[in-house]
C-alpha cells in the first residue's frame, strides 16, 4: 500500500515531476498549489508525511505547518525553500518541521530524508520501551504516540527527531547517555549530524520541560560524556 504524502508546491512542473517520481518510490501523493487546498486535504486525509514549500500564493507553508501541527502531529514535515535562511530554518523547526532543504536539490536525497523520517517514526511508535500514555518529563506532559508535549498552557508538537532523542532519555533515565549514542538514535549517518547537533537539540528540549532552561534540572549535562535524565519517577 502507497504511503500517503502530502506535497505543497505552487510550482505546477515541479510538483508533476515531484509527484511523478515520488509515486514511483512507493508514496501516494497528494498535491496542493495553496495553503487553503492544503488544509482542505488535511481535514479530508490522515498523511504519513508532508513536502512542504514555504513560497505559497495565498501565504507560506509555515502556515500548512502550524495546521498540521494541530489536527495531524504525528505527520513528518519537511520544508523545501529557495531561500534556506537560518531565520527561515528557525521558524520551521520551532513549527514542528523534522528537516528542511534548499533548492534546487537531489531528488534521491529527498527521498532518502523522508525515507529517514518515516524510519524514525516508526521505531518510535514500535519501541516497547515507549510509555502507553503521557509521560511527565519534568515540567511537560509527553505523549510520544501524539508527538506532542503539554508544557505549561502550550500544546508544543515534537518533531521525530526531538521524540527519539526524548524516548532514549527516558529508556535510559538516572544514567549518563553519550552524544553518539543519541546522534545513533535520532539521526541517519547520510544527514552528517555533529555532537554540536545533539546540543543544539537539548537546548530546545530544555525550554519545554526545565522551569528554569538556564538551570537545568532535568536534562543535565554529564562533562565529557553527554547527557542525563533524572529519575523520572
Amino acid at each position: 500500500m502507497d504511503t500517503p504524502l502530502l506535497l505543497v508546491e505552487d510550482d505546477t512542473n515541479v510538483a508533476r515531476t515531484l509527484t511523478g517520481r515520488l509515486a514511483s518510490e512507493g508514496f501516494g501523493v497528494t498535491h496542493a498549489g495553496s495553503v487553503a487546498e492544503a488544509k482542505s486535504a488535511i481535514a479530508q486525509q490522515r498523511f504519513v508525511a508532508a513536502i512542504l514549500d514555504v513560497g505559497l500564493p495565498d501565504g507560506n507553508g509555515f502556515e500548512v505547518a502550524r495546521h498540521l501541527g494541530e489536527h495531524s502531529p504525528q505527520t513528518a514535515m519537511l520544508f523545501l525553500t529557495a531561500y534556506g535562511t537560518p531565520e527561515d530554518r528557525i521558524h520551521g523547526l520551532e513549527l514542528g518541521a523534522d528537516d528542511y532543504m534548499t533548492k534546487p536539490f537531489a531528488f534521491r536525497e529527498l527521498v532518502l530524508r523522508v525515507q529517514n523520517m518515516l524510519k524514525r517514526a516508526r521505531d518510535i511508535s514500535q519501541s516497547t520501551a515507549a510509555p502507553a500514555g503521557p509521560v511527565r518529563i519534568g515540567i511537560a506532559q509527553v505523549d510520544f504516540a501524539r508527538f506532542t508535549a503539554h508544557s505549561g498552557q502550550s500544546l508544543h508538537r515534537l518533531t521525530h527527531k526531538e521524540c527519539a532523542v526524548l524516548q532514549l532519555l527516558l529508556e535510559k533515565s538516572g544514567k549518563a547517555v553519550s552524544r553518539d549514542e543519541i546522534l545513533s538514535r535520532a539521526w541517519a549517518p547520510d544527514e552528517f549530524p555533529t555532537e554540536r547537533t545533539v546540543d543544539n537539540f537539548i537546548l530546545r528540549l530544555r525550554r519545554l520541560v526545565e522551569q528554569d532552561p538556564a538551570n537545568p534540572q532535568t536534562i543535565r549535562s554529564i562533562r565529557g560524556v553527554g547527557y542525563l535524565l533524572e529519575n523520572n519517577e
